[in-house]
């Protein structure tokens, strides 16, 4: 148990230091071939903080673990929302100005409902729904685009701006070749190593991947999110604090679940859509009210996210309302058990 929980540690801050190279040596070559601020914000800064949940889900659904890549984008969100956005609030009381985060506001309330989609298909997140929560991604990104134009730009453009300043003479291309790579792959390895040792861990405490998925490995992939959203609200930059976890959310439904879904059909577990989901789509909705109440997110309000995502989290491993094991733990990760020889002349 303790090896397999330090592996499980070293995994996730591995993961955490592979985002990082991915999005330094990424933003570094965009910026050498004069990418506007805007697509490197939008495209390498989101990517890059919502990158540990894509190679954590993709790894767990392509080794036959489902639960657990659908948990870890559901444990994330809730984990963005009522943990990280609760925390931030209770440290500096959060104004909120910007039309952009209004409008990321509205749209993550409705695309925490589309995961219901599956159930028309029997519970299971097909391929052609995978396409178009990619598509609808896309969508969102050319919408935020059109809108920012229109605005003087949304508040990623300005982080992109200072933390995408042109390299150093000095630093070649090779270099900046060589650290996106090595990122990706330390992305990719780590990730067998979270799932592998998510899975054993599980094994010992007798509970499902499903809530492995909703709470240690969510925690450990929203890392990003909580580093990026409390460094944005000490800086004073508190639209990019709430825009970076409600563009994480968006992201992590339409790409990571989308992208997921078109390499490996997921079939998203029965008590998920009856408990998991509707404490998503709560909290999701719950920022609607919070922001009009003053237009600024206080610390009560950011306390009470806070608290809810406790409790959840409390519910989860007491097991209510469904057991900790949810009846999978020792299905999917116990190996089956061969049965005993029979002994010669013994009845049947």
């Amino acid at each position: 148990m303790i090896p397999d929980l330090l592996i499980l540690l070293v995994a996730l801050g591995l993961l955490t230091l592979g985002a990082e190279m991915l999005v330094r040596g990424a933003s570094r070559l965009a910026t050498r071939f004069n990418i506007s601020s805007f697509v490197i914000g939008v495209t390498v800064v989101g990517f890059g903080t919502s990158a540990p949940e894509l190679a954590a889900s993709l790894s767990a659904a392509t080794t036959g673990h489902e639960g657990m890549a659908v948990g870890n984008v559901i444990g994330s969100n809730i984990m963005n929302i009522a943990l990280v956005l609760g925390i931030t609030a209770l440290i500096a009381p959060i104004p909120v100005t910007s039309r952009a985060i209004w409008r990321e506001t509205i749209f993550t309330i409705g695309v925490s409902f589309l995961p219901l989609l599956a159930l028309a298909n029997g519970g299971v997140l097909s391929r052609g729904l995978g396409i178009m929560f990619v598509i609808g991604l896309v969508g969102f990104l050319w919408w935020s685009f059109a809108s920012s134009r229109s605005e003087g730009g949304l508040p990623i453009e300005t982080e992109a701006k200072a933390s995408s300043s042109p390299p150093e003479n000095s630093r070649s291309i090779i270099f900046e070749v060589v650290l996106l790579v090595a990122g990706l792959a330390l992305l990719v390895g780590s990730a067998d190593q979270l799932v592998a040792s998510a899975t054993a861990v599980a094994r010992f405490l007798g509970i499902s991947e499903v809530v492995i998925g909703l709470t240690i490995v969510a925690g450990g992939t929203s890392a990003p999110e909580l580093a990026t959203s409390l460094i944005a609200v000490l800086r004073g930059k508190t639209d990019l604090g709430v825009g970076n976890i409600l563009g994480s959310c968006v992201f992590n439904i339409l790409g990571i679940l989308g992208i997921t879904a078109i390499v490996v059909p997921l079939r998203i577990p029965e008590e998920v859509f009856w408990f998991d989901l509707p404490v998503m789509i709560g909290v999701s909705v719950a920022c609607f009210p919070i922001l009009l109440s003053g237009h600024r997110i206080n610390r009560f309000e950011g306390g009470l996210l806070t608290a809810t995502f406790v409790l959840y989290t409390v519910l989860l491993f007491v097991g209510w309302p469904f057991p900790a094991d949810r009846g999978t733990a020792v299905d999917s990760i116990t190996p089956a058990v061969e049965p005993a020889p029979r002994i010669e002349g013994s009845s049947p």
